[in-house]
């Protein structure tokens, strides 16, 4: 048979470079954003990231010595190994190497646990205890009275102060879901029937997503929280307004919105009773997002979420409204978006 031989020219290797050089980047993308675990914007994530640079710098020592091992092994001589001589090498090369690089790990990860898990390390106690329920597929969260304010519910978006220490209460209505701001910390579970404790420190302000971690059913992909970082100031304004500041809005979608039963499940302070089984909607318009970070927050997209909630996000308990006119469907969304 004939051998085939493939030639590629200098210029095609160096097109095939250019080609393939953007997709071998795309890894590169998940190292920053809102949902990066690799560009920390609080104590603990910054603590775990530590961690992890640590890890990588050891595993890559050991891996280079196991490699180091068998290059040298592998090498031609004159004359054979004694046993003696073999030995040693497997002795120290082998096991001593690893061994102590990995003590020296452990010891580490375990002088860095406090760091990571503050609660566990008897820290000062956070100003104010936040509670927050997995339910699927979204997030109910409620914060305590302050400073003589009332506490109030929201859902689906949780806002922090930059520079200070906040608590959380974890709990799940249903099934177990898990606690994580990539960007912030690490995660806890939060199991039907238990409370988990976690506190996390904000480094800097911005906008961050924060994704379920633990498989909780169909939608467990589309449900996710936006964390907003505030500066001190800004966040006392925004609880002053949360606990104090009943907008009911006006507009014929205020009316159908009790008319068409939504009440039944939301609630919106001033026009309804407390939230039952869906979330909270007081100053719904200032979310980031609908469905619990599954579409932006616009009237079309919710809209979209009251004509087929199963459409957007599967498995979802909400009833679809398909059989309303769009034009009280439409008047619904503009009330809810202008809830500000």
């Amino acid at each position: 048979m004939r051998a085939i031989s493939l030639k590629v020219s200098p210029s095609g290797a160096r097109s095939i470079s250019r080609r393939a050089l953007p997709i071998l980047l795309i890894p590169l993308s998940g190292c920053t954003g809102a949902q990066s675990a690799l560009d920390p914007a609080g104590e603990e994530a910054a603590a775990v990231f530590q961690l992890f640079l640590v890890m990588v710098v050891g595993g890559a020592l050991i891996w280079i010595a196991v490699v180091g091992l068998l290059i040298h092994a592998g090498r031609r001589r004159e004359t054979p190994w004694s046993a003696e001589k073999a030995g040693r090498l497997i002795a120290w090369g082998g096991v001593a190497f690893p061994v102590v690089v990995l003590l020296a790990l452990l010891a580490y990860a375990v002088w860095l646990m406090p760091a990571i898990r503050p609660w566990l390390a008897r820290v000062a106690p956070a100003p104010e205890t936040i509670e927050v329920t997995g339910e699927q597929f979204w997030w109910r969260i409620r914060y305590p009275a302050s400073d003589g304010m009332p506490g109030f519910e929201t859902a689906n978006e949780l806002r922090l102060p930059v520079g200070t220490r906040t608590a959380f209460s974890l709990k799940a209505a249903d099934v177990i879901h898990s606690f994580w701001i990539p960007a912030l910390g690490g995660k806890m579970d939060m199991i039907p029937g238990r409370t988990n404790m976690l506190s996390l420190e904000p480094t800097r302000t911005g906008l961050f997503r924060a994704p379920c971690a633990e498989f909780c059913g169909t939608s467990h992909t589309l449900m996710a929280f936006s964390v907003v970082v505030m500066e001190p100031d800004d966040y006392a304004t925004w609880r002053r307004a949360q606990a104090g500041g009943n907008r009911p809005g006006t507009g014929e979608g205020k009316r159908l919105f009790a008319y068409h039963g939504c009440a039944g499940c939301h609630g919106v302070r001033g026009v309804t009773g407390p939230a039952t089984l869906g979330p909270d909607l007081t100053f719904f318009g200032q979310r980031q997002t609908v469905g619990a970070g599954t579409l932006a927050n616009t009237a079309q997209n919710v809209a979209r979420f009251i004509r087929d909630p199963g459409a957007v996000k599967p498995g979802a308990k909400m009833p679809a409204f398909d059989m309303l006119p769009e034009k009280d469907i439409a008047a619904i969304a503009t009330y809810l978006v202008g809830l500000q």
